[in-house]
């Protein structure tokens, strides 16, 4: 039964409590960064005042918990993907998982090697790929977007050559909110005999993810976008994998053992989390995925969708707005990307959070690419989650029917 209340669970957030002029906050910028509940922030508190320590270094007591609390973050982490305890390597966040996977995949790489991704995806899912094409000479394609927001899937079976070795997606769109459908590109992938690999930074926030169904190689997310601290970031790979790459950084955790002209890395997933670790962030992480949890994916998901689709049904009675994405909110996670005729994104995101401190998002959205096929100013967006009302939703509504352009 679908019994989510965002009401109550604003009161597990303090900034919500915060008003600027008077007037309450409007957070509409979730696909940028998520705020915290005060059970995360807690959690920070208490690593640092009860068990701060090194991991992995110490036979002492707050050594030994410090690790245990960190290797549970893991764990936690794992089973919310359902991948294994050794697949799960803490980065920063999404953009170092992946440039940590194409730098240990790079020496596998030869001149003339095809790597496929899209026009949709995130610029760090696509300077990493610009950089070993100077680098190491390899080519870099696009799968093109319809103009319906979705994928040209047809598309791959033109560009997938002998030489493709990696195929890399985006599973939501952070600018149409388009969700792709990676269990038909993994397949085409793998048919290819290529490396498959999900940027996963704005669907495991928001669904149910299954490191095992969806079958990538490797996929990538962070904890800021799902109410866990900035700072912690997720590379999961198939252990047989991470096993063959050679590491990313060298040195402390990552080590096994050193002699003075050799050395050996460390098991997994330590292998790959080089030097003292974000051990603080990730243990609120794994705190900010039980919260999750507590509310339940499905519910979330289910709450999404209904802001999603009442907002874009209210925004029909907007005067010149485009809309770009699809407009079904079955098919795309809580992400509306709009521009009004006549009025600068910058000047509407301005203007909004002047009138009610709504927040949102104006400009590229990190995805340069794909925006200048909508408009060569940038956009603006709007993109919700599970604290987010349809009361907020109506004063978004009500701002925008009084915006008018700003002199320049």
């Amino acid at each position: 039964m679908f019994n989510l209340n965002p009401e109550k669970i604003r009161e597990d957030f303090p900034i919500f409590k915060r008003k600027i002029n008077g007037k309450p906050i409007i957070y509409f910028d979730n696909a940028a960064t998520t705020h915290k509940p005060q059970r995360v922030l807690d959690s920070i508190i208490n690593f640092y005042t009860q068990h701060n320590a090194n991991i992995h270094r110490g036979v002492h007591k707050l050594s030994q918990e410090a690790s245990q609390l960190y290797e549970q973050a893991h764990k936690t982490v794992g089973k919310f993907i359902n991948a294994k305890q050794e697949e799960v390597i803490f980065t920063r966040n999404t953009t170092e998982s992946l440039n940590l996977v194409y730098y240990s995949l790079s020496r596998g790489l030869n001149k003339g090697d095809e790597i496929i991704t899209t026009l949709m995806e995130h610029h760090s899912n696509i300077v990493p790929l610009l950089e070993l094409q100077k680098l190491k000479g390899i080519k870099v394609k696009y799968i093109e977007v319809n103009e319906d927001g979705t994928l040209n899937l047809e598309q791959y079976d033109k560009e997938i050559t002998k030489k493709t070795k990696i195929i890399t997606v985006t599973h939501s769109s952070n600018v149409l909110g388009t969700i792709n459908p990676v269990k038909e590109i993994e397949k085409i992938a793998h048919d290819a005999r290529s490396l498959f690999i999900v940027d996963a930074a704005q669907s495991a926030p928001h669904m149910e993810i299954n490191f095992k169904k969806i079958n990538a190689d490797f996929i990538a997310f962070s904890a800021h976008k799902m109410l866990g601290p900035t700072g912690i970031g997720v590379l999961a790979g198939k252990k047989d994998l991470l096993e063959e790459m050679p590491p990313f950084l060298l040195g402390g955790d990552m080590i096994q053992e050193v002699h003075r002209d050799s050395w050996k890395p460390n098991k997994l997933p330590w292998k790959f989390e080089a030097g003292t670790p974000n051990i603080a962030d990730g243990i609120a992480f794994a705190e900010a995925i039980n919260y999750l949890k507590n509310i339940g994916m499905e519910k979330l998901r289910k709450h999404e969708k209904e802001l999603t689709g009442y907002t874009l049904e209210k925004l029909k009675e907007i005067q010149n707005i485009e809309i770009y994405g699809p407009l079904d909110a079955n098919k795309k996670s809580g992400i509306i990307s709009f521009n009004l005729k006549n009025i600068q994104p910058h000047q509407v995101a301005g203007i909004l959070d002047s009138m009610q401190n709504i927040m949102c998002r104006s400009g590229m959205l990190c995805a340069q690419p794909l925006v200048e096929t909508l408009s060569k100013e940038g956009v603006v967006r709007v993109s919700f989650y599970v604290y987010n009302t349809k009361q907020e939703i109506d004063t978004f509504i009500d701002c925008l029917k009084k915006l008018k352009p700003l002199s320049s």
